[in-house]
């Protein structure tokens, strides 16, 4: 079964094939209204005719139950949205009785989870895909939309260096993954408090992944392609005091920018604080391809789900 669930999982070919569908089907939509069913890569029309796509959200979300909602739109499919408080999974009944179910109903589940687990108990007993949303454990759609966005640039992936300054999370896992399925160094500046499992950017390590760890935001930001962060307080956590403290000298300003390559991106999964991970200059500059980034989450994630379906 063709889940969906973390970038380490999926081979370099698939990856980069996903992405070269996202770039095409973007294309193809220049122009049509944003409620217009897809053209089609080949003239054939929508691809997703007939196809349901399940919704479930244990955490709040904007970007990520609008861009799926509108995919599957566009792909000519439709999609039926729920919370975990909608449901009997939110009343005690196992992920694994859910998934069997739903399983009978639609044709694929995308999960938004507080825990990664779940996503992956769902996974074990459903006969359908199960795209990963997001969870505590990584967040594989934003980093396809996000490197979507760095080739859109005129970056090769390939020998590119991306720059992660902040918060070691659940984004910066998924940068990690993939980046040996496409050849990025990848540079890490985070505090020792925050910083990400050592075991994850191993893994990666073993697989020729090419991770720089321990740099201060300056060494991180020189010369690099793309500088990269996230916001520093996110859902759940309940430490705000202690994050905004150790966090304050990685904020990403008009210097730090400056010390990467003429026309570097900026790049940030939103929402975004300004004044907090990044200054409102930056954010708002001409580097900053934020926008453009939330975008590609649309198309980004339609090709992902023509992949699990294999249409």
């Amino acid at each position: 079964m063709p889940h969906f669930l973390s970038l380490a999982d999926i081979s370099a070919a698939d990856l980069r094939s996903i992405l070269d569908q996202a770039h095409a089907m973007k294309a193809a939509r220049t122009g049509l209204p944003k409620g217009a069913t897809d053209p089609g890569l080949n003239g054939e029309g929508p691809s997703l005719n007939g196809h349901t796509l399940a919704m479930i959200f244990e955490k709040s979300s904007t970007r990520t139950r609008f861009s799926f909602d509108m995919g599957m739109r566009q792909l000519g499919g439709t999609s039926i949205t729920a919370t975990s408080n909608d449901m009997q999974l939110g009343r005690g009944e196992s992920v694994a009785d859910t998934a069997r179910v739903l399983s009978r109903f639609v044709d694929a589940v995308m999960i938004r989870s507080n825990a990664h687990r779940t996503i992956t108990d769902f996974a074990e007993n459903s006969d359908v895909p199960v795209i990963n949303g997001l969870s505590d454990f990584n967040h594989p759609c934003q980093i396809l939309a996000d490197l979507m966005t760095i080739e859109e640039r005129g970056t090769k992936l390939n020998g590119a260096v991306l720059s992660w300054i902040g918060d070691g999370n659940n984004v910066l896992a998924s940068f990690v993954n993939a980046a040996p399925a496409f050849g990025y160094e990848l540079r890490i500046s985070s505090p020792d408090s925050y910083s990400l499992d050592p075991a994850i950017i191993q893994a990666a390590q073993d697989r020729q992944g090419k991770i720089v760890t321990d740099l201060s935001p300056q060494d991180a930001a020189s010369g690099a392609d793309a500088l990269i962060t996230d916001c520093w307080v996110s859902m759940g956590d309940t430490d705000k005091a202690e994050r905004l403290k150790a966090l304050t000298p990685y904020q990403i300003d008009a210097s730090i920018l400056g010390k990467a390559k003429q026309g570097a991106a900026f790049l940030h999964c939103l929402p975004a604080y300004r004044g907090q991970e990044m200054t409102a200059e930056v954010l708002e500059g001409e580097q900053s391809v934020v926008w453009d980034e939330a975008e590609n989450r649309l198309h980004a994630q339609k090709a992902i789900v023509r992949w699990c379906l294999g249409v």
